[in-house]
This record gives structure tokens, C-alpha cells and sequence, in this order.
């Protein structure tokens, strides 16, 4: 008999499922039965334990097991009559009004899947990202790896700028009181490159060895030390040392410190344009996918399930609670998370993960096995062993799924290309890299 459906609010339902008594207690009947065959109690051999004595001990947990099985048996196939697909656990309450007294009855509400309906790719509106890597680009990263690499000479009278490294004490106090991790001597650093907080590099900026200077320093709402985030400290600073960059020069040394074996200078600055070049094409992509998806989503006009909601948070929070023990926190397992935190990008990942499956099986985007090797074969080019990653990549049924999960997500980005109205987003290379925030 088809089950009748009761539509709640948005995607819940709820449909009544029954067992006849009497067919319980003639399987529980039955599984005593079982049991009495090896059954020991003092004073009886095994095998002769009346069949009372077992009802008392036995008969409320087989009992119990007997209806769990029923009425699953019931539910299940109820739920497939409905032809209705059912998001997360059901929750099952027992009935009593109405119900006949040789028969159980349970009211049982779930969620369903929505029905998607996916939008005409014609009228849908992203933005390719693009990025050329010029020359200049290729300057100012080997400046980086010149500056990473510069020796400091001390120099006596001279005014600390940017790029020089100086060399401090300083004392930082709160109400007069000095705070842990407010305290250091001989401590090193460069100025200009954002280690220290902008106010403080900025009172250090100009002083030169053998002064000292006392200013207050507020520290960001949103500092990582909570403890004295949001409020102001004096700190003492006494300048042990100013000491000028001197930058290794461009030749054949430098190429082998950085790893050209040949120490050829122009094969050094032809892989740095490739490694750029190979970066931001992968930043590139990803805000184009970026793009993509939020299209996608923002057509989206459908209901998400609750429990799969729920089931995302919950995915959400234990992640969290696992970087918290690589991080070394002792309590990673007890400290409170509120799930709350994940809620709004829970119910968006569900929403874009139900849209993007629905286009994958209309438009049967699926990762074929010869573009999961292509990509494989891409990404290996980073190593210096190819052949091994690929071959690793592809005995291990784990990391072909992270691949091929990859590609599912390439053919939806290309699929929607294709068809979508496609504007150019210049991306500076700076703002692409993620350098010059704070500017």
C-alpha cells in the first residue's frame, strides 16, 4: 500500500509506518526459542531453562531488537513506495491515538532532497580572470630572492630605514605591568617587511644604535595574543644595532644558491618566469572557478535540507578541532567551538554542492580516466621525479579521488564558459599574488 505523505515546512515530511503485535511476538517467540537451545541458569542443565525464566531474563531485549528490525524493515520500504529521496536520518516518534491495540505505530519525519532546476547557462554572467607576468614581474621577484639572501653590516650612526635590520631590546607593559611575550634582547628583524606591527616599526624607523625611545602601542581587536588584544601598552625600545643590506649580485654563484646547477643566470630568470608563470595560472583558475560557482549560486532558489546543514557544521567543527592538535592545543577535543561559526558557510557549500551534482549528471561532466591522468601528469611536472608521482598518484584510490574531484570541478568551470556570458577581469600581479594588502 503507498504510504501517505504529510508535507510540513519546506522540505520536511512525514509518513506513519505500522507493525502487527502479532507478528512481533511470533519472532520473538521464535528467538527465544533459539536462545533456550544453549541456555544456562543455575540449577538447569543447558538446554532446559523453561521457557518462562527466559521470557524474564531474555524476552525485553530480543524485544526490543525484534521491533527495531521490524519496523526498519517497515520504514524502508515505505520510504522507497514514496519514490521520494530522503536527505539525513529519520526521526521516528511512537504513536498512540487512533491505533489499534495489536498494532505498533510510529510517525516518522524526514527531509527530502529539492527539486533543482538549473539555470539557462546563457543568461549567467562571470568574469575570466587574467594576469600577464612581465618583465618586471620577473625583476621584482628576484629582488625578493636577492633580499632574502642579504647580509647586514652594522653601521655606527647610522638612521634605521626600511630594508636595514636592527637589532633591539624593548620592554612592552599593560597598566604598568609587563605581559608575556612583551620582552626581548637582542631580538632582530628587518624593517619594512610587516614582522612587527606597523606602530612599532614605525617608532624604530630613524633611531639609531644607542637610543631609546618609550611610545604607546594599541594592539588590534583581532591581534592572535587575546589577551592583549584591544588594548594599549608602553613600550621601551633601546636600539643595540643598525646594520645595512648588502644584496648578493645576479651571477653564477647566486643561480646555484638557488638551485641551477649550471649557475647559468639566464636559465635561472627562465624558471622563475615559469614558476610565476605556473602560479598564476592556478590563482588565475581559482578565481575564475571562484567566479563560476558564485554565478551558480546566486541562481540558486531552492531549499537546502536541514540535516545535511547540520551534517556540513558538524564536518566543519571537527576539522577545526584537528588543526587545533597539529597546532598542539591540549585541549583540542574540549575546548568549546560554537557551531554556529560554520552555519552560513555550511548552508552554502550544501546549496553550490547540490547545484553543481545536478548540472554534473544532466550534462554528464563526470572525470574521464585519461583527463585525471593529464592532470595528474601536470601537477608532477613539479617534482623532479615525474614518473613516481604519477604512478603514486595512481595506485593510491585516495589521492586519484582528490584528482579526479579536481577535474569534476574543471569540466563544470569549462562547461559553464562555454555557455555563459564571459567578461575579462584584469587581475594586477601584486593584488593576484597577495602582496601589497596593507597598502
Amino acid at each position: 500500500m503507498q504510504p501517505v505523505v504529510e508535507t510540513l515546512d519546506g522540505l520536511e515530511r512525514r509518513i506513519e509506518v505500522s507493525v502487527a503485535l502479532a507478528n512481533v511476538e511470533k519472532q520473538v517467540k521464535d528467538e527465544l526459542k533459539r536462545v533456550a537451545r544453549t541456555a544456562k541458569a543455575p540449577g538447569f542443565r543447558p538446554g532446559k531453562v523453561p521457557m518462562a525464566m527466559l521470557e524474564r531474563s531474555h524476552g525485553p531485549g530480543v524485544r526490543y531488537e525484534v521491533i527495531n528490525r521490524e519496523v526498519g524493515k517497515v520504514l524502508q520500504e515505505s520510504l522507497e513506495a514514496t519514490g521520494l529521496r530522503v536527505a539525513g536520518q529519520p526521526s521516528l516518534q511512537a504513536k498512540t491515538e487512533g491505533v489499534p491495540d495489536d498494532t505498533l505505530a510510529f510517525d516518522v519525519t524526514f527531509e527530502v532532497y529539492p527539486e533543482i532546476e538549473l539555470p539557462d547557462l546563457s543568461s549567467v554572467e562571470v568574469k575570466r580572470a587574467v594576469c600577464e607576468v612581465t618583465d618586471g614581474e620577473i625583476d621584482r621577484t628576484l629582488q625578493i630572492l636577492r633580499e632574502q639572501r642579504a647580509e647586514y653590516t652594522a653601521e655606527e650612526g647610522r638612521s634605521a630605514t626600511d630594508n636595514d635590520q636592527v637589532k633591539i631590546d624593548f620592554v612592552g607593559k599593560i597598566d604598568d605591568v609587563a605581559f608575556d611575550g612583551g620582552t626581548a634582547e637582542d631580538f632582530p628583524f628587518v624593517l619594512g617587511k610587516g614582522r612587527m606591527l606597523a606602530e612599532f616599526e614605525a617608532a624604530v624607523r630613524g633611531m639609531k644604535a644607542g637610543e631609546e625611545k618609550t611610545f604607546p602601542l594599541t594592539f588590534p581587536e583581532d591581534y592572535p595574543g587575546k589577551e592583549v588584544a584591544g588594548k594599549t601598552a608602553q613600550f621601551t625600545v633601546t636600539v643595540k644595532e643598525v646594520g645595512r643590506p648588502e644584496l648578493p649580485e645576479v651571477n653564477e654563484a647566486f643561480a646555484k644558491q638557488l638551485g641551477q646547477a649550471e649557475g647559468n643566470v639566464q636559465k635561472l630568470l627562465d624558471d622563475i618566469r615559469q614558476n610565476l608563470e605556473r602560479e598564476v595560472e592556478s590563482r588565475l583558475s581559482a578565481r575564475t572557478k571562484d567566479s563560476v560557482m558564485q554565478a551558480m549560486l546566486d541562481r540558486a532558489t531552492f531549499d537546502v535540507p536541514k540535516a545535511l546543514v547540520e551534517s556540513e557544521i558538524q564536518t566543519r567543527v571537527q576539522a577545526a578541532r584537528e588543526e587545533l592538535k597539529q597546532r598542539g592545543l591540549p585541549n583540542a577535543d574540549t575546548v568549546p567551538i560554537p557551531p554556529e561559526t560554520f552555519a552560513e558557510e555550511a548552508a552554502r557549500r550544501v546549496k553550490l554542492g547540490l547545484m553543481i551534482a545536478e548540472l554534473i549528471n544532466k550534462a554528464a561532466l563526470q572525470a574521464k580516466p585519461e583527463q585525471v591522468r593529464a592532470k595528474i601528469e601536470k601537477f608532477a611536472k613539479n617534482y623532479e621525479q615525474p614518473e613516481q608521482v604519477v604512478s603514486y598518484y595512481l595506485s593510491d584510490r585516495q589521492r586519484r579521488a582528490e584528482i579526479e574531484a579536481v577535474v569534476l570541478e574543471d569540466n563544470v568551470v569549462d562547461h559553464v564558459l562555454a555557455q555563459a556570458k564571459v567578461s575579462q577581469e584584469a587581475v594586477e600581479f601584486e593584488k593576484l599574488m597577495g602582496q601589497g594588502a596593507a597598502a
